[in-house]
Parts: C-alpha cells; sequence; structure tokens
C-alpha cells in the first residue's frame, strides 16, 4: 500500500467572507465544495482546489466567526507550500500578492506569504511529473496557475520519535534532513520539520487543523488496522460522504487523517456547478432549516462564470 502523496490540508478561519475572496479572487482556486463541518454543522467547511476538486489540490476551511487569532507552534503545521511551473509563475505571483497578501517575499527558488489571517504559504516551482492541478481565473494564467500541493512543514521539537511511524507504518521515503516524501501511484507530497519557535503555539484563525494524506478507496481498512497496531489510537474509519476519513496524531503531535480518493465532489453535483450551493451530506439534510439561516452570507466565488 502507497500513500498518494497530501490529500487536502483543513485551516481555520475566523472570516468567510474574506477568505473566499483572497482564495478564489486572489489565488485563482475554485470553491468545490460549500458545506458544513460534520462535526459541528453549526460552522462552514469550505472547500478550495482546481478546477475538478482533485485530491492534491483541495485546501479546506473551518470558519469559526470571531475565532482568536491563532499561532503555529510546536506540534503543528506552519507552512503550505504550493506548485507553480517556472521562474515566470514566481514572479507572476510576487506582483500579484502585492497589497493583498501578508509579508511577500521572494526568494531564489520561491514566493512566501501569509494569507490575510497570517496562515503562511509558499510556492515552490515543481520538479515532479505529476500532473498540475490547475483552476481556471481570468487573471490567472493557465502557465502561472498553483498546480497543488508540494509540501507542508511543521515544526517539531524532538522529531526522532516519529521517523518509526512515518518511515515504517506509513511508508513515507526520507527526502533530505528531516523531509519525507509519500508517493503513489499518480502523485507524491512531502512533509517536513522544522525547529519550533519559543512562543506556545494556539489554534486559531490562520493556523493549520490537520494534514490528510489520499489513500486508496480498497486499502482503507488495512491502514486501519496498520495505523491501530503503531500505537496511534485512531478515529474509527468515518464517512465523510466524499471521502472515507481516519484521524490520529503523529509522535510530534501534528493531526493526520487518512482520506480516501473518492467518490469525489461530484458524488452530489454536477462538475459545472461545483460548490454554488450549499450542500449537506444525506446524513445532515435534516438539518437545514437549523443550519442554513446561521452561516454567514458569502460573496459568489465565481462572479466571472455566470451567465445570462
Amino acid at each position: 500500500m502507497e500513500l498518494d502523496g497530501i490529500h487536502h490540508v483543513t485551516c481555520i478561519t475566523a472570516d468567510a467572507p474574506r477568505n473566499v475572496d483572497f482564495y478564489t479572487r486572489v489565488l485563482g482556486l475554485r470553491m468545490v465544495k460549500k458545506t458544513v463541518n460534520q462535526d459541528d454543522p453549526t460552522v462552514y467547511h469550505l472547500f478550495y482546489a482546481d478546477e475538478a476538486g482533485t485530491p492534491g489540490s483541495d485546501i479546506t476551511f473551518f470558519e469559526y466567526p470571531g475565532v482568536r487569532q491563532g499561532r503555529a507552534g510546536v506540534g503543528m503545521v506552519h507552512t503550505v507550500q504550493w506548485r507553480v511551473g517556472s521562474d515566470a509563475a514566481l514572479d507572476f505571483w510576487e506582483g500579484r500578492l502585492a497589497g493583498e497578501a501578508q509579508a511577500v517575499a521572494r526568494e531564489q527558488d520561491g514566493v512566501t506569504f501569509g494569507d490575510p489571517e497570517g496562515l503562511r504559504h509558499r510556492l515552490a516551482i515543481s520538479t515532479a511529473d505529476d500532473a498540475p492541478l490547475v483552476a481556471e481565473h481570468p487573471e490567472v494564467p493557465a502557465e502561472h496557475a498553483l498546480q497543488g500541493f508540494d509540501a507542508v512543514r511543521a515544526y517539531a521539537a524532538a522529531p526522532d520519535p516519529s521517523r518509526d511511524m512515518l518511515e515504517d507504518t506509513l511508508g513515507f521515503e526520507p527526502a533530505g534532513d528531516r523531509t519525507w516524501e509519500a508517493r503513489g501511484p499518480a502523485r507524491g507530497g512531502r512533509y517536513a520539520y522544522d525547529e519550533p519557535p519559543a512562543e506556545r503555539g494556539l489554534g486559531g484563525a490562520g493556523t493549520v487543523h490537520h494534514v490528510a494524506w489520499a489513500t486508496q478507496m480498497e486499502d482503507h481498512e488495512e491502514w486501519h488496522r496498520r495505523v491501530s497496531a503503531a500505537g496511534t489510537h485512531p478515529s474509527s474509519i468515518i464517512d465523510r460522504f466524499w471521502f472515507r476519513s481516519i484521524y490520529f496524531r503523529e509522535p510530534s503531535g501534528v493531526l493526520f487523517e487518512l482520506a480516501t480518493l473518492g467518490p469525489g465532489f461530484s458524488l452530489d453535483e454536477d462538475p459545472e456547478h461545483l460548490g454554488e450551493t450549499l450542500i449537506l451530506p444525506p446524513a445532515f439534510e435534516h438539518l437545514r432549516g437549523q443550519v442554513e439561516p446561521i452561516l454567514t452570507p458569502i460573496p459568489d466565488p465565481r462572479p466571472w462564470a455566470k451567465t445570462g
């Protein structure tokens, strides 16, 4: 069994309208599912990805209106790294992000920035042969668009105990100093540790909640047995309708999810109209009358796609 790279990265926002504007208008991603947090259906779960909602491109947000500003610390992911195609793409994003993002900085081989709530991102030129996962946007040329996830970086004070879990249980391959890669038949994604800051981390707006790694549907029960045998005390296999999930913390404290490659977001929406309306999984549809009135109104994520 192999993990097919990063499936999705889930984060926290205090401001869904601003979040929608930044990730769709500025970063050029497509909102592919507007739904609710299945563990707390009073709040949004917003999914942004490539044009088809492909795993490997999917950054998601729980909205907790008014939640405190968070701060990445030990046991937390602090940077989400995306692939782009060229130096010209880095030039494009350096210019586009100016005035839209926090702390935009051009490096020799990348561009770093924070979203409006400080969540740190990095753009890096892809050296992988994986298919680029690209969304369509009238202001972002296809050759400069984000191409899906490359890596996530976490803070770890003592990462050695995680090595056995990553390599022996999950099958990650060493890929440099305190860096590993999960590579499957279609994609790969890297996981890296950095020294933590002195300040204690705080969950909240602008932080990563968890990172999910992609599994084949037929392997999911065996993955559950494997991570259980490693002593992680995982959750049960949870049916999220669009995929199946297993949650556990790796030894350095980062919350991992194993998520299946399917059934996918077009299970209950026309692929041409993903993310345009509030969708509730069948088990939650009876709550629509209670939750829809209390969710934050958000802007049209794709006004340029409207016709007539």
